[in-house]
Formats: C-alpha cells, sequence, structure tokens
C-alpha cells in the first residue's frame, strides 16, 4: 500500500523550496526589464542620473538573481531524490525542456549578469546596453522553459505511453513547446513578474521620498515604474482570463473547485463572489453571485455549460473503468510482447490509464478492483474546494488593485505631483508584499489546483513519489525550510543594506585602477571607495 505521510511530506518539501524559490524569480523578471528601460535612457540623453538609476536597482537585481540560483538549483535534484518514479515515467519528456533552459537561457543569463557588472568601464554605452537586453531576455527565455515544462504538467500533449519502455515519450516536440496551457502560462507569470519588479522599484522610491532623500533618482523611478506597473497589470488581467479559459478546455475539475460549482448550472454560469460553506458538501449558507459571468468567461459563450464536481466525479468514474481495460491490455503485452491484439486494446485506451492507477492507493491488484474502490478513485480527482476558492478570489482582488494603484500614480506623475500624499506614499510602501501574496496564491490555484495528478490524467501525485521513510523526509524538510529562511533573512539584510546607502557612483563590481595597482605602490586604498 501507499504511504501517504510519506507522499504528503514529499509534496510539502517541494511546495515550500518551489514557493522560497519564486520569491526570486517574478523580481528578476522585472528588475531586469525595468533596468533595461533605464539604461536605453541613460544612452539615449547622456543624463548621469539614469546610470546611476541602472547601477542602484541593478545591484539589488544582482542579489535577488543570486539568492534565485541558490535556491533553484535544489529543485531540480529533488525531482531525482523525491520524485524518482515521476523521473523515471515521464523523464523523457519533461527533462527536454528543463536542459534547454539550462542551456539556452541560464547559461545566457548568466554570462551577461557578469558583462553587466564587469562591464561599465570596458564596454561602449551601446555595448552594455546591449548586455542589459539580453540580460533581461535570457531571464525570461529561463522563464519560458520552465513554464513549457510544468505546462506539459498541466496538459500533456505531444506525447504517448510506451508499453515495452513504461515511459512516456514524446511525439511532437513543437507541441509541447507551444502548448496553449504553456504559452499562456508564461505570459500571465511573465506579466506578474513585471508587476513585481515595478512595485518594488515604486516602494522604495516612495520610502526614499519620505525619508526626504534622493529625490532625483525616485522621482524618475516612480514615473517608470508606474508606467510599466500600469501596463504590465492590466496584462495580468487580461492573460489571467487567457489561462482561465484554457484551463477550462483542459482542466475542467480544477475550475469546479475553483468555483466551488458542485452540480452543472445552465449556460451561462454565474461567478460567486464570495461564498460561506454550508455543513453539507456543495451546501451553500450564503453566496453572493454575479449571473452569467463565470460561463462568458470561461467559455466565452452563451450555450456552452461548465461541469460541475459531482458531474466531472461521475466522468472520471467511467475513464477509471476505461483505464483498467488498459492496464489489462499493458499487462498482457508485458506477459507476451508479441501479443497484437492487446497492442491495439492498448492504443485504443491508454490514454485513460493514468485514471486506472489511481486505484493503487486502494490496492495493488487494481484489475479486482470493487465498485466502491472505483467510486473512491474518482472522488480522490476533487481537489479541496476552499483553499483554491479563496486564493484564487485574493490573488484576483490583487490584482485589480494594482491596476487603480499604477494609474493613480501615473495620473500623478504625469501631473507632476508626486509629493503631494504622504498618505499615498506611505500605501505605496505598504504594497510592496502583495504582488508577492497574489503570485504565490497563483500558483498555489494552478499546482494544488491540479491534484491528485503529478501529471494531469497520466500520473498520478502519490504514484509518482520516492519509496523514501519519514524520517528521511523530516529531516530533509527541516533543512530546507531552515536554509531557505536563513537565505531569505540574508537577502533581505543584503537589500536593506543597499537601500539605506543610496545610489552608488560607479559599478560595485567595477574594478578600481587604485585596488589593482595597489600592491605595486605599497599601499591599499579605502575599502568605502
Amino acid at each position: 500500500m501507499i504511504d501517504m505521510t510519506v507522499v504528503e511530506l514529499s509534496r510539502w518539501q517541494f511546495a515550500i523550496t518551489a514557493m522560497y524559490h519564486f520569491i526570486f524569480v517574478p523580481l528578476t523578471l522585472g528588475l531586469s526589464f525595468m533596468m533595461a528601460i533605464m539604461e536605453s535612457v541613460y544612452v539615449m540623453t547622456g543624463r548621469d542620473i539614469w546610470r546611476k538609476m541602472t547601477l542602484f536597482w541593478g545591484t539589488l537585481f544582482g542579489i535577488n538573481f543570486a539568492m534565485g540560483v541558490a535556491t533553484g538549483i535544489v529543485m531540480e535534484f529533488q525531482f531525482g531524490m523525491n520524485w524518482s518514479y515521476y523521473s523515471h515515467y515521464v523523464g523523457d519528456v519533461f527533462g527536454a525542456p528543463l536542459a534547454i533552459e539550462g542551456l539556452m537561457a541560464f547559461f545566457l543569463e548568466a554570462t551577461f549578469i557578469g558583462l553587466f557588472f564587469f562591464g561599465w568601464d570596458r564596454l561602449s554605452k551601446v555595448g552594455h546596453l546591449t548586455v542589459t537586453w539580453l540580460t533581461a531576455l535570457g531571464a525570461n527565455f529561463s522563464a519560458l522553459w520552465i513554464l513549457i515544462a510544468n505546462g506539459w504538467m498541466q496538459n500533456p500533449v505531444g506525447s504517448v505511453f510506451n508499453p515495452d519502455t513504461m515511459r512516456m515519450e514524446i511525439t511532437d516536440f513543437v507541441q509541447v513547446i507551444f502548448n496553449p496551457v504553456a504559452q499562456a502560462k508564461f505570459v500571465h507569470t511573465v506579466s506578474a513578474g513585471y508587476v513585481t519588479g515595478a512595485v518594488f522599484i515604486f516602494s522604495v522610491s516612495a520610502l526614499f521620498l519620505l525619508w526626504g532623500r534622493h529625490k532625483e533618482l525616485a522621482r524618475r523611478s516612480m514615473a517608470v515604474a508606474a508606467s510599466f506597473g500600469l501596463l504590465s497589470a492590466l496584462s495580468v488581467v487580461v492573460l489571467g482570463d487567457e489561462s482561465g479559459y484554457v484551463a477550462t478546455e483542459h482542466q475542467k475539475m480544477k475550475i469546479a473547485a475553483m468555483e466551488a460549482m458542485y452540480h452543472t448550472e445552465p449556460a451561462p454560469a454565474g461567478l460567486t463572489l464570495f461564498a460561506i460553506p454550508g455543513r453539507e458538501p456543495g451546501e451553500m449558507a450564503f453566496e453572493v453571485k454575479l449571473p452569467w459571468v463565470l460561463g462568458l468567461i470561461t467559455t466565452r459563450s452563451l450555450d456552452m455549460e461548465l461541469p460541475g464536481i459531482t458531474e466531472l466525479v461521475e466522468h472520471a468514474a467511467g475513464r477509471i473503468e476505461t483505464g483498467l481495460i488498459a492496464y489489462e491490455a499493458l499487462q498482457a503485452i508485458r506477459s507476451n510482447p508479441t501479443d497484437e491484439d492487446a497492442r491495439a486494446t492498448f492504443d485504443d485506451h491508454w490514454a485513460d490509464l493514468g485514471y486506472a492507477l489511481l486505484l493503487k492507493r486502494y490496492r495493488s491488484d487494481i484489475e479486482n478492483a470493487t465498485g466502491e474502490e472505483i467510486a473512491l478513485a474518482a472522488f480522490d480527482t476533487v481537489p479541496d474546494v476552499w483553499p483554491l476558492f479563496w486564493s484564487f478570489r485574493i490573488m484576483v482582488g490583487v490584482g485589480f488593485f494594482f491596476i487603480a494603484f499604477f494609474a493613480y500614480w501615473f495620473w500623478k506623475a504625469s501631473t507632476g505631483r508626486l509629493e503631494t500624499s504622504r498618505l499615498a506614499l506611505k500605501i505605496g510602501v505598504a504594497a510592496l508584499p502583495l504582488p508577492w501574496l497574489a503570485i504565490e496564491l497563483g500558483w498555489l490555484v494552478a499546482e494544488y489546483g491540479r491534484q491528485p495528478w503529478a501529471v494531469e490524467g497520466v500520473l498520478p501525485t502519490f504514484y509518482a513519489a520516492s519509496s523514501l521513510n519519514f524520517w528521511d523526509l523530516v529531516i530533509s524538510l527541516t533543512f530546507f525550510v531552515s536554509l531557505y529562511t536563513v537565505l531569505a533573512l540574508v537577502m533581505a539584510w543584503l537589500m536593506i543594506r543597499v537601500i539605506k546607502a543610496g545610489p552608488p557612483e560607479k559599478s560595485l563590481l567595477s574594478p578600481d585602477p587604485e585596488i589593482f595597482d595597489a600592491p605595486a605602490r605599497g599601499a591599499v586604498p579605502q575599502a568605502a571607495e
């Protein structure tokens, strides 16, 4: 039998390390592009304040990038440590975009980051600007390939299960790359990263104005952040709508759970703004609903129904029964690889094999599963409703807040009145953690809403875990939580020091001729220089 305690601890470990890592990723995405914009203005105008802005925000970017690398490397090792059967089962597909990300995107980004910091005194203005833009593009390429891999987990296209190797294998890599779920997730995720970068720059700049320091840098940074942030916040909402539409096609149970919609409603379905659950599953003690809105958003039609949880569970039970046919055919193929009838049967039903594997939670000889066990496995396809319901609504609420927030400050920047209200500036500082709240909740909706699947409809999460024991996971989980907490605190401490010190006159990593000449002269310059 499956040890669900081990599975849950493995899930907790990966979730915690992923969410820690994603503290750093969106800020990398946002700051990289805004640095490139600021340096572009410097190259076009020649005004030194824009160079100082690029250096200052670039220093904070560098600290954040280093922490992102430190926390991200561990995640890929976990596929082999905690999710070994996942790596065996789908590694031929999942490993390809991860390898491309490392070879094409991460190395590109890391190389040009070095040139960004060390190249101020060695490259021409245009040459250094090119490096900065390539750094930003590298960060986005990195996110693209990671999200292609994740999008395949949500919608496993371009692949097929090979009964001879017992693995999923790629049949069409172009389909994997242009997976609609992956593309929708990419544009939505990077737009959220741009909002994060804009909020970070705006909040720190607002703090400078409240302190009465570095006002020239702060006002220009706020103007750039307000413009870039408004466009990004609008993009997040629009592209988030596209993600919902794609999920309606490929992950109907996730949509039903997010909306706490237990039964199919007449089309077009209403959108629940607020709800209090009743005593029985599917019963609402109180709810506030906007008629038609959910159906129009998710199906973009007036006559297409959204299936409810109850109906989707019944559908899952049917797929489990079909999957059992594929499972029995697979056993026949393994016993006799030349059995052409078994291969034909498997080819007709292999797409439902993953549903049959849900029964492995209840018994090993799943071909003898009872009707009650099939019903239990079918109900396992329902993720926890209320964490998804509220996470989604808080995320959306924060998104709309940022549209209003940046619209207000764009108007203030356009009229040259950024310092007229200290209360508004304090609200701008207080808004700093909100993009991270929305992003982490968004990932919770995406990943928790996919449960019980490691790969949607293909591989159950409990079936993907390694055969570790309880104490292995307790020790490793404690270690990672402690290490990542220390890294987060170190990053916060370093950033606070840089912010308090203010903008540098030169790149902190640029070589100082005095330092290199010091041994020859027998003198060592002051560290402050």
